[in-house]
């Protein structure tokens, strides 16, 4: 193999096509955080096999990454893979739901709970971005997810607060929604068509 005579030549040429690669990377990853934004689907059937920890490590650290009113970070998560915490926070949100002896979780083998402490400055809205931001992370980490209601209502009864108490957590936090999270156990849902008008550009 024959190289240039000039190296200075060849090193400009290698600092390019690394500068190119690097580009065409960034690209592509950009590329993939849109794919997984777009065929997020909810997921309600789960394989009873539990995550490994360092799949819901990645799925809680994308959480504590969203933005938050003020930067204030004043939202709490609570993953639960306890099989007795788990049959108690199911029956829990089973009774709010008004359909006591069926599993709200669709058979997920974690639940992840967000509240909301004092230190929050936009109620519900920061709860809501972690939760976002933790069923993206579920997809494209190849775990299914379900952001399931009624965490509000479930905290704010007396079996909940004896929950919080038994964490060690403030009986004062409030609910803002919980994740069914798993392997799924089904096909992946399709997306339903976007409908006309859904966005206005003026």
């Amino acid at each position: 193999m024959e190289f240039p005579a000039d190296h200075a030549t060849m090193d400009v040429d290698v600092l390019h096509a690394t500068e190119l690669y690097i580009k065409f990377q960034e690209v592509r990853m950009k590329q993939e955080a849109l794919e997984v934004l777009k065929n997020r689907r909810a997921i309600r059937k789960f394989k009873a096999d539990q995550i490994t920890k360092e799949e819901l490590s990645a799925v809680l650290e994308a959480g504590t990454f969203a933005p938050t009113g003020a930067g204030t970070q004043g939202v709490q998560i609570v993953a639960v893979q306890t099989p007795a915490y788990l049959e108690r926070v199911k029956a829990l949100n089973a009774r709010i739901l008004g359909r006591p002896g069926m599993d709200p979780y669709y058979g997920a083998p974690t639940v992840v709970l967000v509240f909301e402490t004092e230190k929050c400055y936009t109620r519900m809205l920061d709860g809501a971005a972690v939760c976002t931001n933790m069923v993206n992370a579920a997809y494209a980490a190849g775990l299914g997810s379900c952001w399931i209601h009624r965490c509000k209502e479930m905290f704010e009864t007396p079996e909940g607060k004896e929950l919080l108490k038994e964490w060690g957590l403030p009986e004062n936090l409030s609910g803002v929604s919980s994740l069914a999270l798993g392997y799924a156990d089904c096909p992946q849902p399709q997306a339903a068509p976007r409908r006309e008008g859904y966005v206005l550009i003026v």
